[in-house]
């Protein structure tokens, strides 16, 4: 079902659904970028339609809002340990959040990660079962976006969608519950369709070899090489990326005898070095070119392998942040060309 609301109606509804969700959309920080005076669009807490950035992409992804970068587990002290989520407390609000199609897709891969892989992760799990969704629909594609060619442009997986459109805004609903509220704030009932892209200006190439090939000749490839040097193992790329889940534990003091303090769980990612470092001073990646094999394979090959689908939605934020501006679409290609040629040229 669908709806037409001018921008107070919508607040009107807005406002009803923040007494249940904390809502975060892309957000617009003005003078927020790092080492300089620019504006940043990147996720943020909302409050009302027009702090919703829709003509940008965000910096940042919108896994924030499901497992923050630094995340207490459990205190401790001499004494005994406590877990930092207590059942018996009142429920936090839940989150509602804004997603483009591709970030939808990534959620998905989040999602294998986190609760498919072995047992579900806890703290991910408590949060995740209680979050709803907002669809942002694109109707054309930003610059380094290539989500068609991985099939993430497209997704029914939402509770409704928001499109600002000729000074009005148009929503789809597929949640009973949340067509109550567009409904309640007089929102004027109409048939809406949901824009998707259908193309878009960076494209990546599988001409089908990566799917036959093996991992020892993935691996010998010598355009790996290439990212010794350029690469500077700053891990912007992973941290931006909204399938990434990588993480490790970090134990902070709150007395100088170690005694008390607290366990956090804190992002971390397979490009930065020390990541694959094991006891006795080995690692299983010393190389920055190695660790971007790594990134690569483990996206587009290893999780395809294992869930059928691969990581990488094409959302381009890895592009974006790069200071050194290594292009992961530019990457993939060069890994088919590669395959091709080592296969004579696919004849």
């Amino acid at each position: 079902m669908g709806f037409i609301l001018n921008q107070q109606a919508l607040n009107q509804a807005l406002r009803e659904l923040g007494k249940t969700y904390t809502m975060y959309a892309p957000k617009l920080y003005e003078s927020g970028a790092n080492f300089s005076d620019l504006d940043l669009t990147r996720y943020g807490i909302v409050t009302a339609i027009e702090d919703v950035v829709f003509n940008a992409k965000s910096a940042n992804s919108p896994k924030e809002a499901l497992q923050p970068p630094s995340q207490a587990l459990f205190h401790f002290n001499e004494s005994e340990v406590t877990e930092a989520y207590n059942a018996s407390r009142a429920p936090e609000k839940k989150p509602l959040v804004f997603l483009r199609a591709c970030d939808i897709h990534s959620l998905k891969r989040f999602d294998d990660i986190m609760m498919g892989n072995g047992s579900p992760d806890f703290f991910y799990q408590r949060v995740r079962k209680n979050a709803r969704f907002v669809l942002m629909p694109c109707k054309t594609a930003f610059s380094s976006c290539f989500c068609v060619d991985m099939q993430a442009n497209q997704t029914d997986d939402y509770d409704f969608s928001i499109e600002p459109s000729g000074g009005e805004y148009r929503v789809n609903v597929k949640a009973q519950d949340m067509a109550d509220v567009f409904r309640a704030a007089g929102a004027k009932e109409a048939a809406v369709d949901v824009p998707f892209v259908t193309e878009t200006e960076t494209r990546v190439n599988f001409s089908g070899k990566l799917n036959d090939a093996q991992s020892p000749a993935l691996a010998a490839l010598p355009m790996w090489q290439e990212y010794d040097a350029r690469c500077i193992s700053c891990g912007r790329c992973t941290f931006s990326c909204p399938s990434c889940s990588c993480w490790t534990m970090q134990d902070i003091f709150y007395t100088d005898n170690g005694k008390a303090g607290e366990r956090r769980r804190v992002w971390a990612s397979c490009m930065v070095d020390g990541y694959s470092d094991v006891a006795g001073g080995g690692a299983y990646r010393k190389k920055n070119g190695e660790r971007m094999r790594f990134k690569v394979l483990h996206k587009v090959y290893d999780h395809k392998k294992r869930y059928g689908h691969p990581m990488c939605s094409g959302c381009g934020r890895c592009d974006d942040v790069c200071p050194e501006y290594i292009s992961y679409s530019a990457t993939l290609n060069k890994l088919d060309a590669a395959l091709q040629a080592a296969d004579g040229g696919g004849k």
